[in-house]
């Protein structure tokens, strides 16, 4: 157990409570608690599958987390004593070094002795206790009594020590039942699983039972229950392997009810009557419940006591606040009660709930008529309230005679308000109310209301809430968020503010200094002469200036240069100094950035050599430069392994087990590689870590409490299986950080010989494939193995989580798409590298952006809670995936925004945490709401900046309408092709009309050139038109015609079939442009960028105009419709000449 973590600010938080509850009960003569009478408090626990509860075991799991078999507790006045095995006293070694606190006696602990059955040990612990005040009155836990010679021997030894004993079960049970915060979050998850389990699973299958009229005993049912628990399909957002039953499920029906949670469920089949259904699920030993009453064709005087069991827990829950007494808010129930139905008394419950937490049920704590304890901020209450023996006339059958109904829940108590409902599962009538229908019924309702759709079967179950309340799942989504938004500003700002007072202080680099003193400078040669000198042990260059020699530190140069010109040598040296352009983490800190720098030296020296010298003077030039550069080099990787280093945090040292039987992985890859190239190795679990070996015998260890997630990806549609290890903190290994480390193996040949001729029926292949389907199954099955070996081993501290491959989405995290796969904490990639992934309980809210239909993509934003972390973008998910999306991160209770913008994400965060308490002031990040106020005036505003940014003139307005209902014409035939068949048939023209259009174009064409040409095109898109629109209403045309005033003047004595023609072209060229224009304030893409600018003028206008042809705003559509009417008349003008 050493390797087990134990909350050590929990257990002195803890422990402190009870020591200070103790002083204050002997401090008080008054008190009627009986920790006041006790000298020292003693518990002894041994192992026993049969005991579920204790009060015992509920103190340790209190204390400690976790419960200790075999382990006696000694709380005396001057220590905390602890009898357990080794491993066990390991574990609690953790407390002992904790930190000193001065108002809480020292912890002593003592390891069993199995030599002499811990006699010596026992007297230990009875001279502490005779230490103890007057050391004589123990404060036991009278219920608990363990079997087992451990526990015996203790018994024993008590007894001829002769102490007096006093039960403390109900002082403890009062001191931990206000629960802690993290206590509700846990129990609140208990209540979740209790709600899902009743809801997904046995409510459902109750219903089926009852439409296919299937005969199931009430024991199976409760065991489906007992396998629900567990299941994933059921139960989300929980650790499933914590999870328990609080006791048996109890399901009764036909005239047998027990409403106690003692009662077993019988083997006798379910009756379709009053079904009651109670469970509790029980989460890292914390407590829920929840109890309700099916109703099969409930009589109106069962709904009326059904409903009045309703108000009265309603009343209770109401009365249970803070401060109030137990027995007055039974009285209160009792009260109403009478009131409502005093002939129902007598079948209440003798109680109305108690409170639960680690327990189950605290006795002690009831509410009843005889408590006189007052409940408390925190305290969690199971409430339950029924009644019993009720007595059904209408009842046909004998098991229906009799019936009981009983509602039960969860309740948390508050200050000044109604206790909060935890287990939240409707139970009004119209929720669990079954009404059946027989065929005789439905003959009579076809007989009344023949178009009414055969009923199915013999039975017809029909739940009133799934036909009348049943919301669409996008409205109860937006419910939800709206919940989530404000939760979220609430605890956003509220964390903050925490954070706000432990800010880090920035780090401040040293600065490097050459010599501390003069007599560390270097005597040689080189600097006598006033030569160049570099003192590679000092990592310093010293420069002859004006005639000294002066050290510079290797990090003050920036770069040398040397070049050559005619007889001479140059050495250009620069320096770092303020003002100077700086990489990052380039030069040091400039203490004083007001005092003279050099900012550049350059030398100069012959390359001739004079008679007598060895070498010319450049050679010293020379020198100095290969020397400085190699230096540099040098300084520079060590600074960056520095700074790699600088912010690690400094691991345990892994305790290697010398067992045999450590889970092991062998012919594993590791990613990132260790070298560059690729090595494989083996993987072995220890006593607190993994540790990697490498075929070369590299070594990388991985520790169990710096793992932040484990994740097992099988090969399902994979070419590769792995195990991927997220750190809290980065580990070193091949000379970088890594927060990220994979193993995994490859299955089957990643590549394909294409040379190879591919037949279906190939044994070769056929071979392969199957040798390959082999592989998986085996490598699935080791890894699997391995996984649930290191969980055991770990007791769940390391627990593998694996992908949903089929609620995965695709996305691009980094350069390429890939499949981004949900688990139960976590969105991940981890086939491609690097690696994608982002723990939920990190992540503050998500936000997509570039969400419009016309695109095909739409990008997501993780907002983290730590506003100083960079936000994580998903580009390129597909538009079809949002609701997928959506529903994944709202069923993960996470807050999810949307826009249609991209944010510049670095300025946003930036703003925010320059100013947090503004922030959220001013809304927090209700700014991103699509119905945000903020973002609605500035899409107006930005609109009118576009739509007032281009106004053509005359003469370029003219050309664009000409093109623009050339574009707009095309398109209107294109879409209105499929539609032109019915248009025909109701539309067409007649004989005689047909005739007379023939024999006009046979004079026209009589009168040839460009005229004819051009008429014969204006009379084609006319044509198309006239059979669109011929069947709209004639007040258009009209209405259209009039509009065009001077020709229908100017034409008034001309025939009718003639004006009317007239009155259709001109009708249709003006239905075109508006038509043409609607399409493009439509976004039709096919329009010219011109024709997009042109329309933006008309998008509100004739966005109005559905269907109705009214009267077009666009003045380049009025003067073509009357150019073009003009045109019309002439023509036929001259054609009647």
């Amino acid at each position: 157990m050493s390797n087990i973590s134990l909350d050590k600010d929990t257990f002195y938080r803890r422990i402190k409570r009870l020591y200070a509850a103790w002083k204050a009960a002997a401090a008080d003569p008054k008190a009627d608690d009986t920790l006041a009478k006790v000298d020292c408090l003693v518990s002894c626990v041994g192992v026993d599958e049969d005991t579920l509860y204790s009060k015992s075991t509920a103190l340790q799991t209190w204390l400690f987390g976790y419960e200790l078999p075999d382990t006696i507790t000694v709380l005396t006045e001057h220590s905390m004593c602890f009898l357990a095995s080794k491993k066990k006293i390991e574990f609690l070694r953790q407390i002992e070094n904790g930190k000193e606190e001065s108002d809480l006696p020292p912890v002593k602990l003592l390891i069993r002795d199995r030599n002499d059955k811990d006699k010596e040990n026992f007297n230990k612990l009875i001279q502490e206790i005779k230490k103890s005040k007057s050391g004589k009155t123990l404060g036991v836990f009278a219920k608990d009594n363990y079997p087992g010679e451990f526990c015996e021997s203790w018994k024993n030894t008590m007894k001829s020590e002769k102490f007096e004993n006093v039960d403390v079960s109900s002082s403890i049970a009062l001191l931990i039942a206000p629960k802690e915060d993290s206590e509700i979050i846990t129990v609140k998850k208990a209540c979740l699983v209790t709600v899902d389990v009743f809801t997904k699973y046995l409510k459902d299958q109750i219903m089926e039972i009852i439409d296919s009229d299937k005969k199931v005993k009430h024991s199976k049912l409760a065991e489906g229950v007992e396998a629900a628990i567990s299941d994933k399909k059921y139960v989300t957002g929980v650790d499933t392997s914590q999870v328990d039953m609080c006791y048996p499920p109890i399901i009764q029906s036909g005239g047998n009810y027990s409403l106690k949670f003692s009662a077993v469920s019988d083997k006798n089949h379910l009756h379709f009557g009053a079904i009651i259904c109670s469970l509790g699920a029980r989460y890292k030993s914390y407590c829920s419940n929840i109890v309700r009453t099916l109703l099969v064709n409930p009589t109106d005087e069962v709904q009326s006591n059904y409903n009045f069991l309703l108000n009265l827990e309603e009343e209770v829950m109401k009365r249970l606040v803070s401060g109030a007494k137990l027995s007055a808010v039974y009285e209160a129930g009792l009260e109403l009660a009478k009131k409502e139905k005093p002939d129902l008394v007598e079948n209440l419950t003798k109680t109305f709930g108690f409170a639960m937490g680690i327990e189950f049920r605290e006795s002690s704590i009831v509410i009843g008529p005889k408590t006189s304890i007052v409940a408390k901020k925190g305290m969690v209450f199971n409430i339950n309230i029924g009644l019993a023996n009720l007595t059904n006339s209408a009842a046909t059958e004998k098991e229906g005679k009799t019936y009981a109904l009983f509602i039960g829940d969860t309740v948390l108590v508050n200050d000044e308000q109604p206790a909060s409902l935890l287990t939240q599962s409707k139970k009004k009538i119209k929720n669990i109310g079954i009404f059946l229908k027989d065929d005789d019924e439905e003959e009579e309702e076809e007989k009344e209301n023949k178009t009414e759709i055969l009923g199915r079967g013999k039975r017809t179950a029909v739940i009133e809430s799934k036909l009348r309340t049943e919301h669409s799942s996008e409205e109860k989504r937006k419910e939800h968020q709206k919940e989530l938004a404000i939760a979220l500003n609430e605890k956003a700002k509220e964390r903050l503010a925490k954070q706000s007072s432990n800010k880090d202080s920035e780090k401040v680099r040293k600065n490097t200094v050459s010599y501390k003193s003069v007599s560390q400078m270097p005597r040689e040669n080189e600097v006598k002469e006033l030569k160049l000198y570099v003192d590679r042990k000092y990592e310093t260059v010293i420069l002859p200036i004006f005639g000294v020699p002066v050290p510079f530190h290797i990090s003050t140069i920036k770069n040398i240069s040397q070049s050559v010109e005619g007889d001479y040598t140059y050495l250009r040296i620069n320096f770092f100094h303020p003002g100077a352009t700086m990489g990052k983490n380039e030069g040091g800190n400039n203490q004083q950035p007001d005092a003279t720098f050099v900012k550049e030296v350059t030398y100069r020296s012959t390359n001739t050599k004079e008679p007598g010298e060895i070498s010319p003077p450049s050679a010293n030039l020379n020198t100095g430069f290969r020397l400085i550069k190699e230096v540099q080099k040098k300084f520079k990787t060590r600074e960056a392994e520095e700074r790699e280093k600088e912010d690690l945090v400094k691991q345990d040292t892994l305790i290697l087990s010398q067992s045999k039987g450590n889970p092991k992985l062998k012919d594993l890859y590791i990613r990132p590689n260790i070298v560059t190239k690729r090595m494989s190795g083996s993987l072995e679990a220890h006593s607190n870590g993994f540790r990697f070996t490498s075929v070369r015998g590299d070594k990388v260890d991985i520790l169990y409490n710096n793992i932040k997630n484990a994740f097992f990806q099988p090969c399902d549609g994979e070419m590769i299986i792995l195990l991927h290890f997220h750190l809290k903190h980065a580990i070193m290994f091949g000379k970088k950080k890594h927060v990220d480390v994979q193993f995994y193996t490859e299955v089957g040949e990643i590549t394909t010989d294409l040379g190879k001729h591919q037949h279906m029926h190939d044994r070769d292949d056929l071979a392969a494939e199957q040798s390959e389907r082999e592989l998986r199954h085996k490598l699935k099955q080791a890894f699997k193995s391995f996984c649930e070996r290191v969980e055991n081993s770990t007791k769940q501290e390391v627990e593998f989580d694996t992908p949903f491959r089929e609620l995965g989405f695709p996305g691009a995290p980094y350069r390429s798409t890939v499949l981004l796969q949900p688990t139960s904490g976590a969105l991940v990639n981890l086939t491609e590298w690097p690696p994608f992934v982002i723990a939920l309980e990190d992540v503050e809210l998500v936000h997509f952006e570039r969400v419009q239909f016309h695109l095909k993509n739409f990008d997501m934003v993780f907002v983290f809670k730590d506003y100083a972390k960079k936000v994580a973008m998903v580009n390129a998910v597909p538009m079809n995936m949002l609701d997928h999306v959506k529903e994944w991160l709202n069923s993960c209770d996470i807050r999810y925004s949307e826009g249609i913008q991209s944010l510049n994400w670095t300025k946003v965060m930036k703003t925010i945490t320059d100013d947090i308490e503004g922030f959220f002031d001013n809304g927090g990040w209700s700014f991103l709401d699509p119905e945000s106020d903020a973002e609605n005036e500035q899409q107006e505003e930005d609109s009118e900046e576009e739509d007032d940014a281009y106004e053509p003139t005359d003469a370029e307005s003219e050309e664009e309408s000409e093109d623009d209902s050339e574009y707009d014409s095309e398109a209107s035939d294109a879409s209105d092709g499929d539609s032109e068949d019915e248009d025909d048939e109701e539309s067409g023209k007649d004989w005689s009309d047909l005739e007379r259009e023939a024999a006009e174009e046979d004079k026209e064409r009589a009168m040839g050139g460009d005229d004819y040409e051009r008429k014969r095109k204006a009379g084609h898109r006319d044509f198309h038109d006239n059979k669109k629109h011929k069947s709209s209403s004639h007040k258009s045309s009209s209405h259209k015609s009039s509009s065009h005033k001077s020709p229908s003047k100017h034409n008034s004595s001309s025939s009718p079939s003639k004006n009317r023609d007239k009155h259709k072209s001109s009708h249709s060229r003006d239905n075109k442009s508006s038509h043409g224009d609607r399409k493009s304030s439509h976004g039709d893409r096919k329009s010219s960028h011109n024709d997009r600018k042109s329309s933006h003028n008309d998008r509100d206008k004739h966005s109005k105009s559905n269907g109705d042809h009214k009267k077009s705003s666009n003045d380049k559509s009025h003067k073509r419709s009357r150019d073009d009417s003009r045109e019309h008349e002439r023509s036929s003008k001259k054609s009647k000449k």
